[in-house]
């Protein structure tokens, strides 16, 4: 049995206990600041927001590129040999990284890409039903096991509220960040991947501890999510009683397990501090 080994980016924020667990491997993504190239994950997030206070910028991200992408796919090549690799990737319509995963592998056997066209939580539920699904049918085929990957893709639903607008408009990521008018500094958006681009739906009014339950019961209200599993996502600087808010209501409504995840220094450089986003799955 040939044996099939899960790839993801360092922008689903997977945490590292699951990834060492469930033995799936991270490609980091980089971090630009003052200059310098950060690998995901090597960076402090409060290095960010120090840099931030500091000098009144906010760092940039790029992708992981393609000759980076082929020697990481290399490596676990040379490691396990005959193995199949199933890459699933952060959504190529906010980055460059799954396209340079496309060029990366054009000449490499055996590995399937999966467009995931989802961030943070979002790609971390989709890469967790995968790590499910192979460890409860390890003799899966594997054309088999992409296909019900894709299956989940489009019903991996994400939404957070960002800690602080200016690294949001700074990031220039949300496709409609007009539609929040004048009011911008006054509000605070929800925003939600709706097939694969970053997109402000709605906007709220007031503290973060009022917002971040409207954002909670308004997301249960609209999506049918499988009770099974709950991603709640934080940026360092989120108060503490907001967390245990949030994770009352999801036990509450039903939430058989729910998984806290600390967004990483890309994914900050976006949000910024004292963000809050939760992620899971429909039915």
């Amino acid at each position: 049995m040939r044996r099939m080994i899960l790839t993801t980016e360092s922008g689903a924020d997977l945490p590292e206990e699951l990834a060492d667990k469930h033995k799936v491997q991270v490609v980091p993504m980089h971090v630009i600041m003052d200059g310098q190239d950060y690998l995901d994950g090597t960076l402090p997030v409060t290095d960010i927001y120090d840099y931030y206070e500091r000098t009144k910028k906010i760092p940039s991200t790029t992708s992981t590129n393609s000759h980076e992408y082929l020697e990481f796919f290399k490596k676990i090549k040379s490691d396990f040999p005959d193995c199949i690799i199933i890459h699933i990737g952060y959504t190529s319509k906010a980055s460059s990284s799954f396209q340079n995963a496309i060029i990366a592998t054009e000449e490499l056997d055996d590995i399937f890409l999966i467009d995931a066209l989802n961030v943070t939580g979002g790609l971390t539920a989709i890469v967790m039903y995968a790590v499910t699904l192979l460890e409860n049918e390890p003799t899966i085929d594997p054309a088999q096991l992409v296909a019900k990957i894709e299956s989940k893709v489009p019903k991996s639903r994400l939404a957070f509220v960002p800690g602080s607008l200016e690294f949001l408009r700074a990031g220039g990521r949300v496709s409609n960040l007009a539609y929040l008018g004048g009011a911008l500094l006054k509000i605070k958006p929800r925003i939600e991947l709706i097939d694969g681009n970053l997109v402000s739906t709605k906007k709220y009014r007031g503290k973060m501890e009022v917002v971040s339950e409207k954002l909670i019961r308004d997301y249960l209200g609209e999506y049918n999510m499988d009770r099974e599993q709950l991603y709640l996502i934080y940026s360092i600087g989120l108060d503490e009683k907001i967390k245990q808010s949030m994770d009352e209501i999801a036990k509450e409504t039903g939430f058989k397990n729910v998984k806290w995840i600390q967004a990483g220094a890309m994914i900050s450089t976006h949000a910024g501090p004292g963000g809050i986003g939760i992620a899971g799955l429909e039915v």
